[in-house]
């Protein structure tokens, strides 16, 4: 049997019998909690099954009793429709088109700061009625042109 040769040359030195049984116990450990993982893995697999035999005991809803359940579901407070906004009118440079600023205030979810945001929005005014600062709603539209989505509604508050 050869024996291992280290940098130097020399013979390596032997492994003392004190390191020996450390390296057992390591393995052993490790054979341990495999062994306790799979039991765990095994252990969940079992609940997941039972869950879904639970699961399809339970009867089943009829059609009836699925529309009477959804009766009583409060409607939702916003009906389908086109969106609406209101804003300040920024520009009628355009021929038929305002550019409308539209300010949103709104709390920031984390950190509770009121947080101010704006956007600008190209809407259809058929009739120039809208004139810079007036104050105007508007609603959503089919796509008009590259930007405009949005058509005066009316005007709410002139400028003065």
């Amino acid at each position: 049997m050869a024996t291992k040769k280290s940098d130097s040359g020399k013979p390596a030195p032997k492994q003392s019998a004190a390191r020996k049984p450390a390296a057992k116990k390591a393995a052993a450990a490790k054979a341990a909690r495999k062994t306790a993982a799979a039991k765990s893995g095994a252990a969940a697999r079992k609940t997941a099954a039972a869950k879904t035999a639970a699961t399809k005991a339970a009867p089943k809803k009829t059609s009836a009793a699925r529309a009477k359940a959804k009766a009583a579901r409060p409607a939702p407070e916003r009906v389908p429709g086109r969106k609406e906004r209101r804003g300040i009118v920024v520009s009628d440079a355009m021929d038929k088109t305002i550019v409308v600023r539209i300010d949103v205030v709104q709390k920031h979810e984390r950190y509770g700061k009121v947080v101010r945001r704006s956007t600008k929005l190209h809407a259809h005014d058929e009739h120039n009625t809208a004139g810079v600062g007036d104050l105007v709603r508007l609603v959503e539209t089919r796509p008009l042109s590259a930007t405009k989505r949005w058509r005066l509604l009316d005007v709410l508050e002139k400028a003065k």
